[in-house]
């Protein structure tokens, strides 16, 4: 565990899966004072130390090419916890499209330095050697239809791999508390199962989506568009905030196909699944229920994936 001015050599990558950051942490001077930790056993001896110490820890785990949206995850963790912890770790079990993985943005100095100004007390960031042994396969998960359904069906094998590499980094951090998005509707459900499933002592902190000033939710992937890819892709968004505001004024039915016919006509945008769910099961909805439903839509622009979505209250 070093400062992150002290840091010399965190040139760490897998032969089995050569995505980690190559760090330069020559870019930062000697003003900036985050920990970084890069393996296991100092993460256990950082919460340890904070846990005697009778503090609470918040954990906020990324992939990187962080934005607004995660610094805002770091703001709600600061809130209810005395230490916050994010990570850093592009994990390659998730990627069930190998050109994906290649080109996920990532921006390693900008990253850690919107941590350090964000308040967060130290980051986690472990080489792939350090999480998994040589050949691992992701653990195999199965909830059913939080499990099988929408990202489950067009991203096989993407959850066993987000499950695995959660639930490997609350054991390495042992935190109190974890904060994800709601943009990640579905990931995030599959993490409340499996930490409940698991017997993990944890507590599952959902924040809402950040979106842009011009309603783009915010996520890592937006910097791969273009100006024209960027219009199309802000079509999701006004698509959905207008099934948002009509609300349950229409029937199940009737806010799915005007969304799906929608989404259909807008040039160049190639719409995987658009899907009106409970909340609680993503079980599809044929009649208002008293509980939240919510509104998913996974769409391409070019080569670049993204997924949004509105609750129905």
């Amino acid at each position: 565990m070093v400062a992150l001015s002290e840091c010399k050599d965190s040139n760490k990558i897998s032969t089995d899966f050569p995505n980690n950051y190559i760090w330069d942490l020559t870019f930062f001077d000697k003003r900036v004072s985050i920990t970084v930790i890069e393996h296991i056993n100092e993460a256990h001896k950082w919460a340890e130390e904070a846990h005697s110490e009778g503090l609470t820890i918040g954990f906020v785990p990324t992939m990187g090419a962080l934005h607004a949206g995660h610094r805002s995850l770091i703001e709600l963790a600061l809130e209810q916890c005395d230490r916050v912890i994010a990570s850093i770790y592009v994990n390659p079990t998730q990627f069930n499209n190998p050109d994906d993985l290649k080109k996920y943005p990532r921006t390693p100095e900008a990253d850690l330095l919107l941590l350090e100004r964000s308040g967060c007390h130290a980051v986690f960031c472990p080489s792939t050697e350090e999480l998994y042994t040589s050949g691992e396969l992701p653990s195999q998960w199965d909830y059913g239809t939080l499990s099988h359904s929408l990202e489950g069906y067009f991203r096989p094998g993407h959850f066993n791999g987000v499950l695995t590499i959660v639930k490997k980094l609350f054991l390495a951090v042992t935190p109190d508390k974890a904060f994800f998005g709601e943009k990640d509707f579905q990931q995030l459900a599959l993490i409340r199962r499996m930490t409940i499933d698991e017997q993990l002592p944890i507590e599952i902190i959902a924040a809402p989506t950040i979106r842009e000033s011009d309603g783009l939710a915010m996520s890592s992937r937006n910097m791969r568009l273009n100006p024209e890819e960027r219009t199309i892709a802000l079509n999701i968004s006004r698509i959905l905030l207008a099934a948002h505001r009509n609300g349950r004024s229409k029937t199940p039915s009737e806010l799915l196909q005007n969304a799906t016919e929608a989404l259909s006509e807008v040039k160049n945008l190639r719409t995987e699944y658009c899907a009106l769910v409970l909340a609680s099961n993503l079980q599809p909805v044929k009649v208002w229920p008293k509980e939240p439903c919510v509104l998913l839509v996974a769409a391409f622009v070019g080569d670049i994936r993204l997924i949004d979505n509105v609750i129905i209250s």
